[in-house]
């Protein structure tokens, strides 16, 4: 084994016998910016709503629920799809995102909820876990399209406009603490886990 190490390193650290360095370096910078657009579009395709709703899974049960919400049809047009409220926009935390998704990949090779039934008696593990992440980074999702620095509180109820005007402002509450069930339907909360 240490034979073999040694003449990888060997190989890796001496000059090639072929290529000018010139070209190596070219070829490494042409291959990385190859590879770095590659990297991106797929994180760009596995944020698009087909990607999302390309199983059954989703599309049957939660991508149904969502269409009669505000965030689906809207007087403004604006929809949201799944990746805004479930990916990060800046790319640190849209990749750790991405890392822990690729569980839920994992779940989905493997069958771990196929049916209506089976994604019904998950539902509410599924939602708390969501929560938990939604709140852990103080619902950025929501924040990449609502600022509480351009909230009108004259538009909003009175008790919209204290509840964001003093638990949101110090930090004593995140959106995800009272918004939840906004754009899909709660889990019974009554069925202990």
């Amino acid at each position: 084994m240490r034979d073999l190490l040694r003449r990888y390193w060997r190989t890796i650290t001496r000059p090639s016998a072929f290529y000018s360095l010139g070209f190596l370096v070219v070829s490494g910078f042409i291959a990385g910016v190859i590879f770095w657009g590659a990297f991106n579009t797929a994180m760009e395709v596995t944020n698009t709503e087909q990607f999302c709703i390309g199983c059954h899974e989703m599309r049957d049960n939660v991508y149904q629920e969502i269409q009669p919400t505000i965030h689906f049809t809207n007087r403004s047009g604006v929809r949201a799809k799944c990746s805004d409220c479930h990916v990060p926009k800046d790319w640190t935390h849209k990749m750790a995102r991405k890392m822990q998704a690729s569980k839920e990949v994992w779940g989905w090779i493997f069958g771990t909820i196929d049916t209506r039934e089976e994604f019904l008696a998950k539902r509410r593990t599924l939602a708390e876990r969501e929560w938990k992440r939604m709140k852990g980074n103080d619902s950025l999702e929501c924040r990449n399209c609502h600022e509480f620095d351009s909230m009108d509180f004259t538009r909003q109820s009175k008790r919209a406009a204290d509840a964001h005007s003093t638990s949101l402002r110090s930090g004593e509450a995140t959106c995800i603490d009272c918004h939840k069930g906004i754009a899909h339907r709660l889990p019974d909360m009554a069925l202990t886990q």
